[in-house]
């Protein structure tokens, strides 16, 4: 079993939409695509480091 399956994944706050204004929800979009980017660098890094690991117990 993977170890990253072991940790609990963050569970974002509860956020009221109806309580922000246009320009905030467009600041609160631009936070989670910067927040995804991230995650998808964590996945090709850890993809990568999983590939380099095979191939050295291959050998």
């Amino acid at each position: 079993m993977d170890t990253d399956e072991l940790e609990p994944l963050k569970k974002s706050e509860k956020i009221d939409f109806d309580t922000l204004s246009v320009e905030e929800l467009r600041e609160y979009i631009e936070e989670l695509k910067a927040e995804i980017a991230k995650a998808e660098s964590f996945i090709q890094s850890k993809q990568g480091d999983r590939l380099k690991a095979e191939e050295l117990f291959k050998k």
